[in-house]
Order: structure tokens, then C-alpha cells, then sequence
């Protein structure tokens, strides 16, 4: 078992994390709160395999698991935004919606054969760095790249600029924001659009790059729930949640690893084909979320986390408060 190796898959697996984990992050920055991210990645997932079966490119599977995902958020903008329902359910009832669709619309294809997959490659010199460089820019899909790129653009718009602190005043004082001509409605259509197209991208890189020729109910493995989870860790910071992702990731990959028959510091390894200690380990990512967001829940920590003031929080305009 080799910690390079783990760390280095850990890296591929934490890119789908990080995907859906940003997108949701960027959504609840404008002030509204999407649980249905596992299904926008599952159809996502869905649309980039099927669509790069049938026409053999998987960049317009990719373009199009994107577009597909992001259209789906849209009914959860509507639901909660111009209908102003309750967030929580909405978002619950899309994961529903994209599951059933997904499942639905990609019957057979976990029997279609390969596909044409996205490229993966080394980058010069980078590859090269003790540690790191096998790790990080060894032999990695464009996505993982596209995903280092992600966090500092992400971080930088947020922070550093116009529309950034336009999406931070929808999200912290929509009233406020209102008042200075900003578009409230509008730009939280805009991000949770965002939220799905991510989302989307999240899925494919599933069935693409990560995990590919193959797609079932179980492409997602929950996945979306852990990065709603993740966002909370990450206390809505890009940073943070690029850390939390590969952690992550790396987890999910040692739980795989360390129930193989090979020695767990060169001792006998007391997890191979112990189906108790399977289950375990397989729970403790989904129960750290649980215990994360049951913390997020309450508004007094979520405050000290750092929270959006108005997150979960329909804007009525000419209504006092937020």
C-alpha cells in the first residue's frame, strides 16, 4: 500500500469533490441554500457518458453535462426564488428529480462498453518535485489541473473584485444590495446556475476522467452530500475547501485500499474481509457530514463560521430585515 499512490488517486477522486463543493459554495454565497447537488451531479454523470457513447467526444459529453446540470438548478431557483418555498425541501426534492431522471434516461448504459476518455498527462519539470510532484502533476486528468486552477480564481473573484463583492452583498444584505441597484433575484439565479454547472462538471468528471466507462445509481456515491458538508467545513472559503475535497479523497481511497489483502504496516492487515470494519470505514465520511452539518444547522455557530447572513433567506423586496 503505497501512501504516494493513495495520495496521488486521492487527488483525482478530491477534483469531483472540489467541482461540487465550489458551485455550492458560490450558491450559498448569493444567500441560497441547494441540497440537491447529488442529483445535479448524477445527471451530470448521466449526460457526459451517454453523450460521449453516442458521438465518441467526450468534450461536448463534458459541455453538455454542464448545460444540462445547470438548466436542472434552474427549477430550484424558480421554486425558491421567485416562489420563494422553503429551500431545504426544494433542494431535497431536486435530488430526487435528477436521480429518477438520470436513472430513467441512462438505463443500459452501464453496459455500453468504453468510451473515449478526457486526456491525462504529466506537466514537465512540476512532475519532477520530490513528494509533491508525483502527486500533484503525475499522470493527472486536465480536469485535476483545471481543478488547481479553479481555487485561486475562485478565491480571487470573491475577494478581489466588483462582481465578487456584489455576490458577497446578495448573500450577507440583499436589502442593502437591493438599494444599490444590484439585481438580487437575478444574481442568485446566476449562481445557482453556476452551482449547477459545476455540479455537472463534478458528475462527468466521474464517468470521464475519475471513474470512467461506467455509470450506475452508484456513480455519485453520495458524493453531493458530502460537498454540501464540505462547504460548511470550509467555512464558504475556496481555499478550505480545496483542502477538505483531497482530504477527502484521499480517505475515500484508503478505505478501498486498506481492506485489500496487503500487510497495514507490515503487519497482517485486520481489515481484509472483515465486512464490520468495511462498513465502518465506509461510514465515516458520510457521518462526519451528518455531525457538520447538524453544527451548520444552528444559526449561532453558523454565524461564527462565517455563514451568509441572508443563506436560507427568501428576499422579499420592500420587506424589512434582510
Amino acid at each position: 500500500m503505497d501512501p504516494l499512490i493513495i495520495l496521488q488517486a486521492g487527488v483525482a477522486s478530491g477534483t469531483v469533490l472540489l467541482f461540487a463543493t465550489i458551485g455550492e459554495l458560490l450558491t450559498e454565497r448569493s444567500g441560497v441554500l441547494n441540497l440537491g447537488v447529488e442529483g445535479m451531479m448524477l445527471i451530470g454523470a448521466m449526460t457526459g457518458f451517454s453523450v460521449t457513447v453516442a458521438t465518441g467526444n467526450p468534450w461536448l459529453g463534458l459541455l453538455l453535462a454542464m448545460l444540462v446540470a445547470g438548466l436542472l438548478s434552474q427549477v430550484h431557483a424558480l421554486i425558491t426564488i421567485t416562489l420563494q418555498a422553503d429551500q431545504v425541501v426544494s433542494g431535497l426534492a431536486l435530488t430526487f428529480l435528477g436521480t429518477g431522471i438520470s436513472l430513467v434516461l441512462g438505463e443500459g448504459l452501464s453496459k455500453a462498453g468504453t468510451v473515449a476518455l478526457l486526456p491525462s498527462f504529466s506537466i514537465p519539470l512540476l512532475s519532477q518535485i520530490p513528494i509533491l510532484g508525483p502527486i500533484f502533476f503525475t499522470k493527472q486528468s486536465i480536469l485535476v489541473y483545471i481543478g488547481y486552477l479553479l481555487v485561486p480564481a475562485t478565491w480571487y473573484f470573491i475577494n478581489r473584485t466588483r462582481p465578487g463583492l456584489h455576490l458577497r452583498a446578495v448573500g450577507e444584505y440583499p436589502a442593502a444590495a437591493d438599494a444599490l441597484g444590484i439585481n438580487v433575484h437575478g444574481m442568485r439565479y446566476l449562481y445557482v446556475f453556476v452551482g449547477g454547472v459545476l455540479a455537472g462538471l463534478a458528475g462527468a468528471t466521474i464517468s470521464l476522467a475519475v471513474a470512467p466507462g461506467w455509470f450506475s445509481e452508484l456513480t455519485t456515491a453520495g458524493q453531493g452530500w458530502i460537498a454540501v458538508g464540505l462547504v460548511i467545513f470550509a467555512q464558504w472559503d475556496p481555499v478550505r475547501a480545496a483542502v477538505g475535497s483531497y482530504a477527502f479523497g484521499a480517505l475515500r481511497r484508503l478505505i478501498l485500499d486498506i481492506q485489500g489483502p496487503t500487510l497495514l504496516f507490515g503487519f497482517a492487515n485486520p481489515f481484509y474481509y472483515n465486512p464490520y470494519w468495511g462498513f465502518f470505514l465506509q461510514m465515516l465520511p458520510y457521518a462526519f457530514t451528518v455531525i457538520v452539518l447538524v453544527i451548520g444547522s444552528r444559526e449561532a455557530i453558523r454565524k461564527r463560521l462565517g455563514a451568509p447572513a441572508a443563506l436560507g433567506t427568501p428576499y422579499i423586496r420592500g420587506e424589512r430585515g434582510l
